[in-house]
């Protein structure tokens, strides 16, 4: 954040330069008056003011801010993209909406609702998304959502679907004795039309806000509530600007085309009574802003001169269409007035049937409805002011209300507001520039503007434009700022700066006055004396005025006197008997002033208290300021002169200087002294020219006798002569003085005196010399007696002359003039110029023939026309000497006057001539022979052939290549193209053959013939004709962000592409350090010269753009580099320009380069080792910030590597199969680089691994795979070895094994790089509904539920007391002293360590009461952290004693399970807002895996699995089938794809289908599969409910198998249907149960008959079979094929869900983001009880920490996702949690992760990664353990913050009921535990239990 130093008040006299760059803080620019603030959201729509709290409310597109009125941000809620198609209706399901994409949500309404008694206000928001659909947000925090609805109505359709579409509202209440409260809130919406989406939605409608009664909703559209009806909805398209409430009405500012009349875009008023349901008072009006304005562009409802007023400001269209030009204006219309009119068409309408007076029409029905004007009764107004069902509408009047323009401007105006102070309005205006203007208007609605400010330069200021309610700031909206501009700055403003600079300059602030007593601009009621006389002024009335100084006397006096100054002073303010005023002189001391009415006296300063004289001046000016104490009133000036300084500075002519100064100065010629006096030192004087009459008496030279004109080198005498200069009596002689340049010359004068008082002064002769270049020069002359210099006339000079100077021919000599003397002088050693008088021989009477040097140019058309250049000398030595004396090629060519140039040029225009010819130029001068030219002029004809390209835009831009023949005829300035009128600037040099032109806009398309002049001959291309097309128009450009390097390729379309010859991207950027200097500023720098040195460092750079049709093109961003801001973009179509923002309303963005890391980050010098068959992860950071998978290339040497998934920070490429060759010469290995745009990156050399065929995708699963199949290879070489001891046969059948297996590892290498893209894709797709409502978190009441009683079914926070309400008062009395009991730290402690010494207290009753009492304290987490901190420093007393690394390795104690409570509690915002996304990604990864293969339903064993117990060993054939479900939505019955398999039973693909239709849906608010049938329909009649059991059902032996969709031979692509579940049905088979999200597979029916039920396997666990069967069996299995080959499903398994895996472990265990607060607090915690304790091993520390967070939560987290998430966890997902959990365990343990041949599958699958993940651990708790102490009072206020934030959501009556429950079962232990403390005999805590034993339970006790 940036402040200046410069005073305000300075810097408010000036208007602002461009903001600075974009900063996360408020922003204080160069003026400290304009603070901003630059938000998401761009471009952002709507501002409101809460003005109760000063509350900023700000929406934009998928942003919604709440700010402080200080602009610091207080809420931000994110509000988009959702999936969403304006052609579908929400909700939106993706199967249902095939268009649906995510989509921004562009803020639409913004508004403020009122509470109602009990009720709080609320904040209403409309989107555009899902149709335009609001919901209610809390005015104090707006992430709180009041009303929000889910599954929203077509009635609730409330704001525009288009983001282009204006959409505007007002909310109104009324009484209405029919509602419960009496009272109705209701908003009045007016919206324009969509082509897309529900198109009956009328353009005003009514929707309900309060009250809300189902089966009411609210923003609902109900029938009873009125809406303009109209005919057609596309033609009435208006354009709402504003809806204002006034008085009894309501009214709606737009425009639209008028339907009635001209066909024209005009403004319209139109106004409802408040109390009008039906709109029977509807009626409109034109407005008419005089001067073409028509289209409003925003509006305010203010006051002027004590009357309401409606201040808008409008633009003219673009011809006949809404497009507003810069063109604007604001008009006013005063409300009385537009009641007026509207009453008016009203009664015209109702009672003379449209028709006024003169019989013209003066209203009629609008909007094209069966209504028309009618003639009721007179009285029919005013008996129905709001009309009735008999009365015609809705009206429209067919005369406008006028109104002439306050103020007009060139830039177009978007946004007013206004203020009114003292009777007077000051109304702001923004414009699309980004300034606010402010104007003053004034009684006579005339308008004044009086300063401009620059908000935010380049964006338009938004219609919301706002005052605050003490009208001390301005709220200004621009397209991503915030921007509040302070008016209490003026009040800084001192009256000397008012007065300074005129009073105009006090305008620049709101109210500013000149208060002059205290000397401050400030608003009237400030202003202590505003009702004494000239105290207070209202700045802009005319007839006031400053304290102003009128006149001083004297004005100016000399800087030698000091004499009395008296000031006459006007508005001089009224003074008490006790105030004095007084003087000050510059910076001097004041001087008192005596006060004579409105004169003031004061004694000017002492000469020597003056300040020194300017250099070069002879006087000075000092200020004189009047003062009331230290207080400037006002400012005079006061001029003191230098007489002595008058006669120094002009020397030549000291006297006449002196005597006619303006000041009173007089001469002492005998001192040589200017001086003030009347007096001289030797008495002669002569007075000042303004104290005497007649000439002047100054001795002085006033003449030259002889010839000013000197030759140089002649002996010359130079005579003067002289008056008044018999003043001087002494004997001192007179010398003549010559200058030059600067060399004085002394010449002795011989003197004679004449009869007339003058005096000839004859100089000696004298033979002057100089070296000079010009002809002439002037010398000065003077006289000088002695040391005394005799003043000179101005002007008297002697001018010294060279004949040879510059005549370098005779023409040029002899055209010398005759007084000069020179003569062309023929003789030695060459002729030359020379004064008559110097030339030896005879000179010369004629001059030697012309010579011609030079001709331009040397070819002409036949037409002539052109001008030629003859260059050369003795051209004449006069103009008339070579008239008719020039010819071209033998043609006359008449010389021009104008260029001509004595003997060197001559200028003549060609003639025509009748064939091409060619000769010399010939030049005659009197009678000697012609001059001939060397060069040959040729008269040509030039042909034109042809020109390229024949079409372009009409704006121009095009350059045209014109080809032909000699086309370089005459000069190139002769040349001049046009196409038809309009001029094509030649751009190229031009050859004979080619000219380039750059075309001209034209007023019209068309064809036109393309001209040449050449001269004045003409020449037009033949048979051709350029085309003017219409303009290129962009309507996409996509996408709208690059990275610095550029090269991205923008995608253009839009129309009339192909006229483009030259399409270029421009990106202007500006370097950052001129940034800083603009925000470093002062007021010293801000001149307009400065400011073009600022502009001056603004370049741009450019990329040409390939047109691929006319409506296409591609565009590659330039390249930016990071020094720089990019400030604009843009698309340059020859001369049309198209701004980025324009085109979508969305800026483009430029994001520094991704970063990627190189393949070998330890090692980067070594090549990378890769394994054929796989992908190459690149790792990096921002990967998709400004790129797609699509865009981007990757090479391996000479070969691509297709890029097969690229996310975030991941880049996954299929490389060849064979290692391609390099092309670096200096390397054989290839080397892998990736190009993005133009950023290429070489992320080092690859080597491929010759004993390896292929290797799955993710260099997690490389790693993974490689030690899975190595373990797995190992593992059946010693199944080999053992069994070859037995058998022969057996190894035989091994070695077939090892083959299969090695088949395997090529198979899952392939299965695992296709299963991993596959699952990318589907995640991708997840991400969308991710993060927002498509978490689906449960809430915190839920969560805690299954935390701290997982497996209950009704857990204590579900129930409610159980009571007899005659018991329910006394009970809750007692409980609540319990309660009392249990805040009591030592009842608390003695009551735990007292439970759980019983022997009956088990562990599942510990665990119980621990959560019964994390409920019963929850409102008191401070106390319960405290207790839980001192019982675990009991348990660490008790585990050092023993083996302190056994300590919270179970949860065996009330305390263990009081941690893990703590712990839930404290993370859980943790879970919502970092660990819950990754988590649910986790969960959908797995869950998409393993329905992608068979599961069983009876065992629960999958294909696709972790856990090698799950694993389906067998191998099923399936196939992947796609059912089509039909799914209503609404009444609507859509098709929906489900993929499923043949195999899975009918409940199983009810799931799945369900899986579908519900995505994104917390699995809670679905149906349950076991309420639904699922039927198969084929053809119109067939239809056959499918079930996992019936008739059909396949019975072998004692096994029936479960039917599947293969049994019932349901085909591919088949059409089914959800349907509830009849009475009847009886689907047995298997039973889902849910429980806390589980889905746990049981056997039903299971003895039923005897059979026994099977779907994939049967159960090879059978009790019934004989033993001696058993072993038959197992070699039967063996025979089967070795189960061990399908455990590479694991491994392809594993990889495919390596990153998610990784992705939760890190959100988990990195610290880049501080760790929760509660574990640096526990751990710190853990810590001091370890130094307490003196251990030092830091192992037992590592346990501990493990123990109490990743073991005792995290892992219960993973394990159970169902206690964060609403899902469902069925058993094959929880065999893989499981799998994934022990992973987790393994990598928080301190011991060495070995694994060997015996080591269990499932730690061999995560043998390689088990260590990375150590070190994650490891560095976790080492971050956390080096990080500063001393969060104990951070963790007390979360704790705090906790405690009130879900303590409402704790059921604590119930939780202390059940805690009773404990007391009262060891009731007598617990009081004698009591009574034997003796603290707890102190507090009678033993007798307060009894009290509630008594109340609880009416026990009987001793008291």
């Amino acid at each position: 954040m940036l402040a200046s130093s410069i005073p305000p008040s300075l810097l408010f006299l000036l208007f602002l330069l461009p903001a600075p760059s974009f900063s996360a803080d408020v922003t204080v620019t160069s003026d400290t008056s304009v603070r901003w603030l630059e938000l998401q959201g761009t471009p952002l729509s709507h501002l409101l003011l809460d003005p109760g709290t000063g509350h900023l409310y700000v929406g934009g597109v998928d942003h919604l801010y709440q700010l402080t009125f200080d602009l610091e941000v207080m809420s931000h809620v994110r509000t988009g993209p959702h999936l969403d198609s304006p052609d579908c209706l929400p909700p939106i399901v993706p199967q249902d909406c095939p268009s649906a994409t995510p989509t921004h949500n562009h803020n639409k309404l913004l508004l403020m609702e009122a509470g109602q008694g009990t009720e709080p206000g609320s904040l209403i928001v409309c989107g555009s998304l899902y149709q335009g659909i609001c919901d209610k947000r809390s005015l104090s925090n707006i992430s709180q959502l009041i009303y929000q609805t889910s599954n929203p109505v077509d009635t609730q359709y409330v704001a525009a679907n288009d983001p282009r579409v204006s959409t505007v509202a007002v909310v109104i209440t009324i009484e209405n004795k029919q509602e419960a409260n009496g009272v109705l809130r209701l908003m009045l919406v007016g919206r324009g039309y969509t082509s897309k989406g529900p198109g009956d939605i009328p353009p005003i409608t009514t929707r309900r806000l309060f009250p809300v009664v189902p089966p009411r909703r609210a923003f609902s559209q109900e029938e009873e509530l009125g809406k303009l009806v109209v005919g057609s909805y596309s033609e009435y398209n208006n354009h709402f600007v504003k809806a204002v409430a006034h008085g009894e009405h309501v009214y709606f500012l737009f425009s639209r085309r008028d339907m009635w009349h001209k066909k024209e875009y005009r403004t319209y008023a139109s106004r409802l009574c408040t109390s009008d349901r039906s709109f029977y008072s509807y009626v409109e009006v034109p407005l008419l802003c005089h001067g073409g304005y028509n289209l409003a562009q925003g509006a305010w409802l203010g006051n002027h001169s004590g009357e309401p007023a409606l201040f808008v400001v409008m633009a003219a269209g673009q011809a006949s269409t809404p497009v507003a030009t810069g063109r604007s204006a604001l008009c006013v219309f005063g409300m009385g007035k537009l009641d007026a009119m509207l009453r008016q068409a009203q009664e015209v309408c109702y009672t003379e049937g449209g028709r006024g007076s003169s019989g013209q029409e003066e209203a009629y029905i609008e909007y094209a409805v069966s209504s028309k004007c009618l003639k009721l009764p007179k009285v029919s107004l005013s008996e129905y002011p709001c009309g009735g069902e008999h009365t015609p509408n809705p009206i429209a009047s067919a005369v406008p209300l006028p109104a002439t323009p306050t103020f007009t401007s060139t830039t177009q105006l978007t946004a007013v507001t206004t203020a009114t102070e003292a009777g007077h309005t000051i109304t702001f205006l923004g414009d699309r520039e980004g300034r606010l203007h402010k104007v003053m208007v004034r009684s006579d609605w005339s308008g004044d503007l009086y300063g401009s400010v620059s908000v935010d330069s380049g964006s338009a200021i938004s219609a919301d434009l706002l005052l605050d309610e003490s009208q001390e700031h301005v709220y200004v909206l621009t397209s991503s700022r915030v921007s509040s501009v302070s008016l209490s700055v003026c009040l800084s403003v001192s009256l000397s700066l008012c007065l300074s600079v005129s009073l105009s300059v006090c305008l620049y602030c709101l109210f500013i006055y000149c208060l002059f007593v205290f000397s401050r601009c400030s608003r009237k009621h400030q202003c202590q004396r505003h009702l004494q006389t000239n105290h207070w002024l209202w700045s802009f009335e005319p007839t006031n005025q400053c304290v102003t100084v009128q006149s001083l006397h004297p004005a100016n006096q000399s800087k030698d006197e000091q004499t009395q100054v008296t000031l006459s002073v006007i508005q001089l303010p009224a003074l008490t008997d006790a105030e004095s005023l007084s003087c000050v002189f510059g910076l001097l001391l004041p001087q008192p002033a005596i006060v004579m009415g409105t004169s003031i006296t004061c004694q000017s300063p002492a000469p020597e208290l003056l300040p020194p004289m300017p250099a070069g001046s002879d006087h000075m000016i000092l200020p004189v300021s009047l003062r009331f104490g230290h207080v400037t009133i006002t400012t005079g000036n006061l001029t003191f002169y230098d007489c002595e300084a008058v006669s120094r500075l002009n020397q030549s002519s000291q006297c006449l200087a002196c005597v006619n100064s303006v000041w009173r100065c007089n001469w002492c010629p005998l001192d040589q002294l200017c001086t003030h006096n009347h007096s001289c030192p030797n008495q002669h004087i002569i007075l000042n020219q303004r104290d005497s009459s007649g000439p002047t008496s100054c001795p002085l030279v006033f003449s030259l006798q002889s010839s000013a004109l000197v030759p140089l080198g002649q002996s010359t005498t130079v005579v003067l002569q002289g008056r008044d200069l018999d003043v001087y009596t002494d004997q001192a002689q007179y010398v003549c003085v010559v200058e030059i340049h600067g060399v004085q010359i002394n010449l002795t004068a011989a003197v004679e005196k004449t009869h007339d008082n003058t005096h000839t002064f004859t100089c000696s002769p004298h033979q002057f010399q100089y070296a000079v270049s010009q002809l002439q020069y002037s010398a000065s002359v003077y006289l000088r007696r002695g040391e005394r210099r005799i003043d000179a006339l101005p002007g008297l000079r002697l001018q010294l002359y060279d004949c040879s100077a510059g005549q370098s021919d005779c023409s040029q000599c002899r055209a010398v003039p005759e007084e000069y003397g020179c003569v062309w002088c023929p003789g030695s050693p060459t002729p030359s110029c020379v004064y008559n008088q110097s030339c030896t021989s005879t000179p010369a009477d004629t001059c030697p023939p012309p010579q011609i040097t030079q001709v331009l140019p040397v070819s002409g058309p036949l037409e002539g026309g052109v001008l030629v250049t003859i260059i050369g000398s003795n051209l004449g030595m006069r103009y008339q000497d070579v008239v008719g004396g020039v010819t071209v090629a033998g043609v006359q060519c008449p010389p021009q006057p104008e260029g001509y140039h004595i003997s060197t040029r001559v200028v003549c225009e060609l003639q025509p001539s009748r064939k091409q010819r060619e000769g010399p130029v010939l030049v005659t001068v009197g009678t000697t022979p012609p001059g001939r030219s060397t060069q040959i002029f040729t008269y040509q004809d030039p042909q034109l052939l042809d020109l390229v390209p024949n079409k372009g835009p009409v704006s121009g831009g095009t350059r045209l290549t014109i080809r032909g023949r000699q086309l370089l005829t005459g000069q190139t300035s002769d040349l001049s193209a046009f196409l038809g009128p309009q001029p094509c600037y030649i751009v190229e040099e031009v050859n004979d053959t080619q000219l380039v032109c750059q075309t001209g806009s034209s007023t019209q398309t068309g064809g036109v013939t393309v001209r040449v002049l050449f001269g004045k001959a003409e020449r037009i291309v033949p048979n051709v004709t350029f085309r003017y097309l219409d303009d290129p128009v962009i309507t996409d450009a996509t996408p709208s962000e690059s990275f610095y390097e550029g090269g991205r390729v923008i995608m253009v379309t839009g129309r009339n592409l192909d006229v483009v010859q030259q399409p270029i991207i421009y990106v202007w950027v500006e370097p950052l350090d001129v940034q800083r200097v603009k925000r470093r500023r002062r007021l010293a720098l801000l001149t307009a010269k400065q400011q073009l040195v600022f502009n001056s460092t603004m370049t741009t750079v450019s990329e040409r753009c390939t047109v691929l049709s006319s409506s296409q093109m591609t565009c590659p961003t330039p390249r930016v580099t990071s020094e720089v801001k990019v400030k604009s973009v843009w698309f340059q179509l020859d001369n049309v320009r198209v701004h980025y923002e324009s085109i979508r309303g969305k800026s483009f963005t430029y994001y520094p380069n991704p970063e990627f890391f190189h393949l070998n980050r330890e090692a980067p010098d070594a090549p990378y080792r890769f394994k054929p068959g796989g992908v190459i992860a690149v790792e990096g950071q921002d990967l998709t910030r400004a790129m797609s998978r699509q865009e981007v290339t990757a090479r391996l040497g000479a070969q691509e590597c297709e890029v097969k998934t690229l996310d975030n920070t991941h880049l996954y490429c299929e490389p060849p199969e064979i290692q391609p060759m390099s092309v670096d010469d200096s390397n054989d290995l290839p080397s892998l680089k990736v190009f993005m745009g133009n950023l290429q990156v070489d992320l080092g050399l690859v080597q491929y691994d010759s004993d390896s065929l292929l290797s799955p995708v993710p260099l997690a699963a490389q790693i993974g795979l490689g030690a899975g199949t190595a373990v797995i290879i190992l593992s059946v070489l010693v199944v080999i070895l053992m069994y070859r001891r037995k058998s022969k046969q057996a190894l035989r059948d091994y070695k077939k094994v090892l083959l299969q297996l090695e088949t395997l590892e090529i198979n899952v290498g392939d299965q695992c790089r296709k299963e991993f893209t596959d699952l990318m894709t589907e995640m991708m797709d997840l991400s969308s509904d991710v993060g927002g409502p498509g978490l689906p978190l449960l809430d915190y009441r839920m969560y805690a539920e299954r935390v701290f009683f997982p497996g209950q079914q009704t857990a204590p926070l579900s129930r409610q007391l159980d009571l007899p309400e005659s018991r329910r008062q006394t009970v809750e009395q007692g409980l609540q002293q319990l309660n009392n009991l249990l805040n009591n730290r030592l009842f608390l402690t003695r009551f735990i360590h007292t439970l759980e010494a019983q022997q009956g207290f088990s562990q599942r009753d510990r665990g119980y009461v621990a959560s019964l009492l994390t409920m019963a304290l929850h409102d008191k987490l401070e106390y319960f952290t405290e207790v839980m901190k001192s019982l675990l420093q009991d348990l660490v007393q008790q585990y050092v004693a023993k083996n302190p690394k056994l300590m919270l390795r179970r949860t065996e104690t009330v305390v263990e399970k009081m941690l893990t409570n703590w712990m839930s509690i404290c993370l859980y915002s943790f879970l919502k807002e970092v660990a819950g996304e990754p988590l649910y990604m986790l969960y959908r990864a797995i869950k998409y895996q393993v329905d992608k293969g068979p599961v069983d339903a009876v065992t629960g064993k999958a294909k696709r699995t972790l856990n090698d117990s799950h694993l389906l060993r067998e191998d099923i054939d399936y196939c992947a089938m796609t059912l089509t479900v039909l799914v209503k939505n609404g009444v609507e019955v859509q098709p929906c794809p489900v993929k499923v398999l043949d195999t899975d039973t009918i409940t199983q693909v009810k799931d799945k289908i369900l899986d579908q239709v519900y995505r994104g849906a917390p699995f809670s608010q679905r149906p349950a599969a076991d309420s639904l049938d699922l039927e198969w329909r084929s053809g119109q009649a067939g239809h056959l409910t499918l079930s996992d059991d019936d008739v059909t059902a396949v019975v072998q032996g004692r096994w029936k198998r479960i039917n599947t969709l293969q049994h019932y031979k349901v085909p591919d692509g088949a059409t089914v249907a959800l349907i509830p579940r009849s009475q009847n049905s009886s689907g047995v088979g298997v039973n889902q149960v849910f429980q806390t999200g589980e889905k746990t597979p049981m056997l039903e029916g299971e003895e039923e008959e005897g059979l026994r039920l099977w779907h994939l396997v049967k159960s090879s666990e059978d009790p019934e079979i004989p033993k001696h069967r058993k072993s038959s069996m197992r070699e039967r299995e063996r025979a089967k094929a070795i189960p061990e080959i399908y455990l590479t499903r694991l491994l392809s398994m594993k990889g495919t869900l390596q990153k998610f895996v990784d992705d939760v472990f890190v959100a988990i265990l990195s610290t880049k983001r501080p760790p929760p607060i509660a574990v640096r607090f526990f751990f710190d915690f853990l810590d001091d009880m370890a130094e307490k304790h003196g251990i030092d091993d830091p192992e037992t520390v590592h346990i501990w920490k493990t123990n109490s967070l990743p073991l005792r939560f995290w892992v219960n987290i993973l394990k159970n996702p169902q206690f964060v998430l609403d899902v469902q966890v069925t058993d094959s997902i929880d065999a893989v949690l499981s799998v994934i959990a022990q992973t987790f365990i393994d990598s928080c343990t301190t011991s060495e992760h070995k694994v060997g041949r015996d080591s269990p599958v499932n730690k061999l699958l995560y043998a390689r990664e088990i260590p990375r993940y150590k070190q994650l651990v490891e560095r976790y708790y080492s971050d956390i353990h080096s990080a500063a102490s001393g969060c104990y009072q951070e963790m007390n206020s979360t704790l705090t913050e906790l405690s009130g934030s879900f303590a409402s959501e704790m059921n604590s009556l119930v939780a202390l009921h059940e805690l009773y429950k404990y007391i009262n079962k060891y009731y007598d232990q617990i009081i004698m535990s009591l009574e034997e403390d003796s603290s707890g005999q102190k507090m009678q805590l033993a007798y307060r239990l009894q009290q509630v034993a008594a109340l609880v339970e009416n026990k009987v006790t001793d008291l």
